[in-house]
């Protein structure tokens, strides 16, 4: 049984992040039923130590600082290695979010530990063990190492959030920490308009459209001005998240016709993102190996497609359409519509 540490940095607000929560659900399964400390670093953490009560969390080492309301690699490094030093924990858990991945190879380094990211399971059978994904994740790979502290970084989605049991919350110790003076500054923030964010982690669905859309229909025409309003208008009346074929997003290098609101961001196989939604609607592309890898983590699969031998239909989706997708999100949008006026 090791000393395990979940090392999390809190939103602008003070709050606890979800990710910090799946990320402390993998943390007790490594401990195996022994204590776990939780690290956090912000410029306040209150409301974070507050969602911690009830949660068996053994102790809370605190990092708390106006410079670390953003992040900067120079003060959440300096903050992080402080906390994992004073916790004296053998396995550094944290969550894969932009801030901590930018310096968790360096906060490894300077505890003198060694660092896996992506890490996709966790068990602690026959001692601490993680499973990530290699060769464009077609390869899974069961890792132990000797050398401690092990700093891992876990993928979100990989462990249900950690859920209050009742109790009292945890005690608090406040860590000194001497952060470098800052050599940037940050002048705001910029987000997508309301409306125009299409990446939506928490979805039920994924949404995932294929180069299909935007090839030429029944009348010989291509219509991806059509295709781009039925998109839109899915993903804002039913929430989606909208995910895309590697074909479709390449398309803005030849030249082509795109959609405004895609990027390589939406991208989903084995060169982009790998979503855990519940439920996936792939439309107009051909379910390809590679667009499917990323998919595995799907746990209802639905297509729709023109084509009855794509790949969909061949063992890789649950349900296969064999419609025109353009007339269904037609009438989908109108059944979503009539529902919300309902």
């Amino acid at each position: 049984m090791e000393d395990v540490l979940l090392l999390a940095p809190v939103e602008l607000d003070g709050a606890l992040p979800k990710g910090a929560l799946e990320a402390l659900s993998a943390a007790r399964v490594l401990a195996a039923g022994g204590p776990v400390q939780v690290a956090l670093l912000g410029a306040s953490v209150g409301p974070a130590v507050q969602a911690l009560a009830g949660l068996g969390v053994a102790k809370v080492l605190v990092a708390e600082d106006p410079a670390l309301a953003d992040g900067r690699y120079a003060s959440d490094a300096a903050a992080a290695t402080a906390l994992a030093k004073a916790s004296g924990a053998a396995v550094v858990v944290a969550p894969a979010s932009s801030r901590t991945s930018r310096v968790a190879a360096g906060v490894a380094e300077r505890i003198g530990g060694r660092i896996d990211t992506h890490v996709a399971q966790v068990s602690a059978d026959g001692g601490a063990a993680v499973a990530r994904w290699y060769y464009k994740q077609r390869i899974e790979a069961k890792l132990r190492r000797k050398e401690r502290p092990w700093v891992l970084l876990v993928d979100p989605g990989v462990a249900p959030a950690a859920r209050a049991e009742g109790g009292a919350a945890p005690p608090v110790e406040r860590v000194a920490v001497s952060i470098p003076p800052p050599r940037t500054e940050v002048t705001g923030l910029r987000a997508p308009a309301s409306g125009e964010q299409t990446i939506r982690p928490e979805a039920r669905l994924l949404f995932v459209a294929g180069a299909g859309w935007t090839k030429k229909q029944a009348d010989g025409k291509p219509h991806p001005e059509r295709a781009e309003g039925l998109i839109r208008g899915f993903l804002r009346a039913s929430g989606a998240s909208l995910g895309s074929s590697k074909s479709l997003v390449d398309q803005a290098g030849e030249g082509q016709k795109v959609f405004a609101f895609m990027s390589h961001l939406n991208q989903v196989g084995q060169t982009g993102a790998t979503p855990r939604h519940p439920k996936g609607l792939a439309t107009c592309c051909h379910g390809e190996e590679p667009h499917v890898v990323g998919w595995r983590f799907i746990r209802e699969r639905r297509a729709v497609n023109l084509d009855p031998a794509c790949g969909w239909a061949r063992g890789k989706a649950d349900v296969l359409y064999v419609a025109d997708a353009f007339a269904v999100m037609e009438r989908m949008n109108a059944l979503l519509e009539a529902k919300k006026g309902g």
